[in-house]
């Protein structure tokens, strides 16, 4: 498999280049030269794989013989024994119709986890084999700077530094990334928003004389390695109701900020998967629920929410998604780019916003609905929801009647974002794992949102 540029000037790139160059060297995103297909008589054959088994099989068909079998086995088992549930990403019955996919088993308890497990290994991996220098660089609203220290933390050969936005994420978010420290771990927290710290990292990445004289890779979801992981609990999830014999089309409700997840899941249906419907979820930060209604990609105002890691104006793979609705035409993706950051949107005619409504559906969350979503089913069926998959739930409420089975993903443990569940009047119990957190100490720097002082940061850390 080869990888190539969104805006066509990067091209035959093997699976290890690609995830060590992270963004492309002019600017876009890698994608696959071509898209895997599978059938449904392999479908068919996966149906009683493990996760782990049906990982492997999903990263071959994105990795072919780049990396050996049994080595890239080892990495698979590796990256998934940290998980608290034999399923790793198991399907609960939430109620009639509507299923919840549990993403959140993994060491830092988000959906990060499944992804970055495996690229935090992948990388070891890639530093022992190569001498490659790993210098990872990443911004996050909350759980990706948590699961990606996890991945990496007292690794040999590989230093980490995260932005985050200071007061932004809630404070187990804060904490899980804070009270790490080892060595090779840098946390700052910048003055300003998650899309501050999002545009400084694309920013660095996309000077590439910069990038290459301090071995900066990727972390967030510009990585193809992340969206390629993701795509694996989509098709677990669909085999898991496949045994229990649910043989329909499968819709999914997703809470998305940055159209990395929900990616996967389009990515997954163009590979064969038998997706009926793609529901975006967002919350009052609607970008992107505004782009399927109106065909207007145009940032607005930034609200912060009670779903903060879904606070983001401008989502790093929507890229990706105009790659494929223009036919993989990199000279339009190009120059609608150059159009977003020179006018600031970017509007769509009709015969591609009428492509974009056959793909996703899409519902963003108000505040107070989210609340009352998280109330209702803890009412109802006792099952707690943390914001996000509320969002998720609440879209589907909205938008799947009719659907045969449709699952919400569920991206976070409540336990995470504590200071919503409170606010409709329900305590809950803390793993220990997150309540031992509150006695450590924190390790954390202060920074303006500017290139140049994080430029100057990573020069001191990296050298």
């Amino acid at each position: 498999m080869e990888y190539i540029s969104t805006r066509g000037k990067v091209s035959g790139v093997g699976f290890i280049d690609a995830i060590l160059m992270g963004l492309a060297d002019d600017g876009g995103l890698l994608v696959p030269a071509r898209i895997p297909q599978v059938s449904a008589d392999t479908l068919k054959q996966w149906q009683e794989l493990s996760y782990q088994e049906l990982a492997l099989e999903l990263f071959t068909l994105y990795i072919g013989e780049e990396i050996p079998r049994d080595e890239l086995r080892q990495l698979v088992d590796d990256s998934y024994s940290t998980f608290r549930d034999a399923d790793v990403t198991p399907v609960r019955r939430l109620r009639g119709g509507l299923e919840v996919l549990e993403l959140f088993h993994g060491p830092t308890f988000a959906f990060k986890d499944v992804a970055l497990q495996f690229l935090g290994n992948l990388y070891s991996y890639v530093a022992r084999k190569t001498g490659s220098t790993i210098h990872i660089l990443g911004a996050t609203s909350g759980d990706t700077g948590a699961s990606a220290i996890e991945g990496v933390r007292g690794k040999e050969g590989i230093r980490i530094c995260i932005l985050h936005p200071h007061g932004k994420v809630s404070k187990v978010q804060e904490l899980q990334m804070t009270t790490v420290n080892d060595a090779n771990v840098l946390n700052l927290a910048i003055d300003g928003t998650f899309d501050d710290g999002q545009r400084i990292i694309k920013e660095l990445f996309a000077d590439v004389e910069f990038k290459h004289r301090y071995h900066l890779r990727a972390i967030n979801s510009i990585n193809i390695a992340r969206i390629l992981a993701q795509t694996v609990y989509y098709f677990y999830a669909y085999l898991q109701l496949a045994r229990r014999g649910q043989a329909a089309p499968v819709s999914f409700s997703v809470p998305t900020g940055n159209f990395g997840d929900i990616f996967a899941g389009y990515l997954a249906k163009r590979m064969g998967l038998p997706v009926d419907r793609l529901i975006l979820a967002t919350n009052e930060n609607n970008i992107l629920a505004r782009f399927v209604s109106e065909g207007v990609y145009q940032p607005g105002e930034f609200r912060g929410t009670y779903s903060p890691s879904m606070d983001i104006q401008v989502a790093s793979n929507f890229e990706r998604y105009l790659f494929y609705l223009y036919g993989e035409d990199s000279a339009a993706v190009t120059s609608l780019m150059d159009q977003f950051k020179q006018q600031g949107s970017i509007t769509i005619p009709q015969d591609k916003l009428t492509s974009v409504q056959a793909d996703f559906s899409a519902h963003a969350v108000l505040n107070q609905e989210c609340l009352d979503t998280i109330a209702k089913y803890e009412r109802e069926t006792g099952y707690l929801l943390d914001p996000h998959t509320a969002c998720g739930v609440a879209a589907a409420d909205k938008l799947a009647e009719g659907s045969d089975a449709i699952v919400a993903l569920s991206t976070a443990h409540p336990a995470k974002f504590d200071e919503s569940i409170q606010l409709v009047g329900i305590k809950q119990s803390f793993p220990p794992q997150i309540s031992g957190l509150f006695e450590l100490p924190q390790h954390v720097e202060l920074s303006p949102a500017s290139n140049e002082a994080i430029a100057e940061r990573l020069k001191s850390f990296f050298e």
